[in-house]
């Protein structure tokens, strides 16, 4: 199967041709006795966490909790050029002189994670003057207008190609056939496919899922109820999320009294913490696949006049001033938002005929009780993340929207 993403070939079949991935019904199941850890990454429903996705490998689970404790390679002061145990691969075939055009593939900027990145990418091109053209496409979270969007830009005279897929099995088609035009990196998201050049990504799903998932049970009383919200199906990143947070709560004595699909928006998520309150009378912790939400879940206790359970959210400020500021029982899992300097970095590297790693694992840091004073950054607005890696860009912190001082 493919380096990247063999996990979702079990899931492609699933998935019409240049169409998103249909919505799974939400699980709201009555708990079973927990589960081994071997039980739960197959066929188990224990806990109420209902099947296993079909994205999940439990030797990529094994793998990314390993590289939790592992120290990464690269310029300490530098986590965007890190990498967890690389496999560098040449790439002398594609060396050529410069300037260079790079081309960019985005699957959205429709969140404030994805924007924060965004940010940043342009910063990085900006600090390369071997870049002679830098074009990019938005394909407005959309895998029709991305698979389009890539297509149009194998016709540009593109030096490399980077993608950040929409969606994991319907980008693959598109991005095999731009790998026979064109080097190309994919960040963020995976694909079905060896083609690109080098694969970059945090540790990736498994770790952060599962960093929020023992944290709950380290927190919330055996027996306890937990609601887990996700934002979308379909999504590898996300599915790994999800899966290795199934594995910790079916091996605990946790109670995973709801599974809802939030689409990321702050109001849907906050009706549907207020239902679960209203309905069970006590949610012992909550557990979110990415945290851009996590304020409005902890304002639907605060409204119903109940204590705010253990929760988890993401470097993202609002969450991480809120946390301060009502002395939460959290912690907060990351996807960096630095990994967003890197493609830039891998693709120049490429075009230069130097090695990259085969799949470029970057750190991915936690966010602690113990550490979160210096995440916390009261000169950035609301919805900036913590990871930018941004700090040492021309144009920090205007540019990202904080203030100097």
């Amino acid at each position: 199967m493919p380096r990247h993403k063999a996990a979702a070939a079990a899931f492609a079949a699933l998935v019409l041709a240049g169409c998103t991935t249909d919505k799974p019904a939400a699980t709201t199941q009555p708990a079973a006795p927990a589960a081994s850890a071997q039980e739960s990454g197959t066929e188990a429903q224990d806990s109420g966490t209902g099947a296993q996705s079909k994205f999940f490998v439990q030797a990529d689970f094994d793998a990314q909790l390993a590289m939790r404790s592992q120290t990464p390679e690269g310029p300490a002061d530098k986590p965007w050029e890190q990498a967890i145990a690389p496999k560098m691969i040449d790439t002398a075939t594609y060396k050529k002189e410069g300037p260079y055009h790079l081309c960019f593939s985005n699957a959205a900027v429709n969140n404030p994670w994805r924007q924060v990145g965004w940010k940043t990418m342009q910063a990085e091109v900006g600090l390369h003057k071997e870049i002679g053209k830098f074009t990019a496409l938005d394909a407005e979270g959309k895998d029709d207008k991305q698979i389009s969007d890539i297509a149009e830009l194998q016709v540009k005279g593109c030096d490399a190609l980077i993608v950040s897929p929409n969606t994991t099995a319907t980008l693959t088609p598109a991005v095999t056939a731009a790998c026979g035009e064109v080097p190309v990196i994919v960040f963020d998201r995976g694909v079905e496919t060896d083609c690109p050049v080098t694969f970059i990504k945090p540790i990736g799903g498994y770790a952060f899922g599962a960093d929020a998932a023992e944290f709950l049970v380290e927190k919330v009383p055996a027996g306890g109820k937990v609601l887990a919200l996700r934002i979308l199906p379909g999504v590898d990143v996300l599915e790994t999320r999800w899966s290795a947070a199934k594995v910790v709560f079916d091996r605990s004595g946790l109670q995973v009294v709801g599974v809802e699909f939030t689409d990321g928006d702050a109001a849907k998520t906050k009706s549907i913490v207020s239902d679960y309150i209203q309905r069970h009378g006590k949610i012992d912790g909550v557990w979110m696949d990415s945290g851009a939400t996590a304020v409005a879940a902890i304002e639907a206790f605060e409204d119903a006049g109940v204590p705010v359970p253990p929760i988890n959210g993401e470097d993202q400020q609002d969450f991480l001033q809120k946390w301060k500021d009502s002395n939460l029982t959290a912690v907060a899992p990351t996807y960096p938002t630095y990994q967003w300097r890197t493609p830039i970095i891998a693709a120049l590297k490429i075009l230069k005929g130097e090695e990259v790693p085969e799949t470029w694992n970057l750190p991915q840091p936690k966010v602690t009780s113990e550490n979160l004073s210096t995440y916390l950054k009261p000169n950035m607005p609301p919805l900036h993340y913590a990871l930018c890696g941004c700090e040492d860009l021309p144009g920090f912190p205007e540019a990202w929207g904080g203030k100097k001082g």
